[in-house]
């Protein structure tokens, strides 16, 4: 099994996919489409508008010509740090001891890749690049607004996974 787990991001107000959503789960499927055993796993709960970000992923995966047996949603996920941590329990529940696959935005990948490290799993990114309708301006937003978020990130996660908590 190649676990690819996609990170979620917002749904539009009429239970759309963002452009960033889109992008994630595409990048997904184009990685997962060289993997006979891909196994997506979308994560990220209801937020203000539709259904659940992994709910809408997996329906985006479907329409990508990805099989209703190859995805596992992960619906709990408020946030990154307790989709890892969802993420990482689903897994060690189910034995998975080999690397995983974080699917994001590229602004996202350092963080989800570091914190699923943390949590005992051998973690890769998947390949996605910078979107052609972003501005440099807002890639560098978006990288700025990680700066604090990765190490406040690492140390929860680095907590939790000190009480067994992982």
């Amino acid at each position: 099994m190649t676990p690819i787990l996609i990170f979620g991001a917002a749904v539009r107000p009429d239970g759309s996919p963002s452009p960033a959503l889109h992008r994630r789960v595409a990048a997904a499927a184009r990685f997962g489409s060289t993997r006979p055993d891909a196994h997506y796993i979308p994560t990220g709960a209801k937020g203000r508008h539709g259904e659940a970000e992994s709910s809408v992923m997996a329906a985006l995966l479907h329409s990508f010509g990805v099989a209703p047996g190859a995805i596992e949603e992960e619906p709990t996920g408020t946030d990154t740090l307790s989709s890892v941590r969802a993420c990482a329990r689903l897994l060690r529940a189910r034995g998975h001891a080999g690397p995983v696959w974080a699917a994001t935005s590229r602004f996202h990948l350092p963080r989800c890749v570091l914190l699923l490290r943390i949590a005992g799993l051998a973690a890769r990114p998947v390949p996605i690049g910078w979107s052609d309708a972003e501005s440099p301006l807002r890639r560098w937003y978006w990288r700025l607004r990680e700066v604090p978020a990765i190490p406040y990130d690492a140390l929860l996660m680095a907590w939790h996974r000190a009480r067994g908590e992982g």
